[in-house]
């Protein structure tokens, strides 16, 4: 299983995430490092495990917030550069076929929020010139599904890879949403399937092997350690062993 540990970023240092309530968001409070600083973050989730993908949420660019920085580019170019070994998932709130080429790095892919989406035609103009470059996340609140309908439909318009964000569960350590996972799975064809919200534990990512899940969003269960390094090579262990 892929597993990608996720950083928020706002005005510079890293938030716990919770639930979506992006107003209420309060710098983290990590087991690994005492500091907030996101290269500081990342260098302790690499002293655990040698994670090859990281999830930035870019707070800043995602909420158009006036009178701040209007994203964290040279924080991020700065990660790309101390780690020339890994590949960042960036959200920031893209809407449209520029906002993909604006981050434009061989290493760096650009998450689709279909929350961000207001029309399938929006989607497709990003889809059509940038599929090897994105990461369809396909939000979910309590009410339901946020964006447009046709593209929750419409499998053979996704990309490679798949999120199912379930942004109630973020940072709740509530489990996972199986039943909305299971939708999702149904739907897609050669898509590979990506769990975000809710894990709280190996039982949980065991439970999404299961369901041949491809890989989990997580944050909050590697920061408490109640998710290790130990525990990520040893699920690595197993998956090695697995028949192709």
């Amino acid at each position: 299983m892929h597993i990608i540990p996720v950083i928020d970023l706002l005005n510079g240092v890293v938030v716990h995430a919770k639930q979506g309530q992006r107003h209420q968001y309060q710098p983290i409070q990590s087991s690994l490092t005492a500091s907030t600083k996101p290269l500081d973050i990342v260098k302790a989730f690499r002293d655990i495990y040698t994670f090859d993908t990281l999830y930035i949420a870019d707070l800043n660019a995602i909420q158009h917030l006036l009178g701040t920085p209007s994203n964290h580019r040279p924080i991020i170019d700065n990660i790309l550069e101390t780690f020339p070994d890994l590949t960042i998932w960036i959200d920031a709130g893209i809407q449209q076929a520029s906002d993909v080429q604006s981050w434009h790095h061989p290493r760096v892919k650009s998450i689709i929020g279909t929350e961000n989406m207001r029309q399938m035609d929006d989607y497709l103009a990003i889809a059509q010139g940038y599929s090897e470059h994105i990461v369809l996340s396909l939000d979910f609140m309590p009410n339901g599904y946020q964006g447009p309908s046709a593209l929750l439909q419409q499998h053979q318009d996704w990309p490679q890879d798949v999120i199912v964000m379930t942004l109630n569960q973020v940072g709740a350590q509530s489990g996972v949403d199986i039943a909305t996972l299971n939708k999702v799975i149904r739907l897609a064809n050669k898509q590979r399937i990506y769990a975000a919200g809710g894990v709280r534990n190996t039982q949980d990512l065991a439970q999404l092997s299961t369901m041949h899940v491809h890989g989990a969003l997580i944050a909050t269960a590697l920061h408490s350690q109640h998710i290790t390094g130990a525990d990520l090579c040893a699920l690595h262990s197993v998956d090695a062993k697995k028949p192709e």
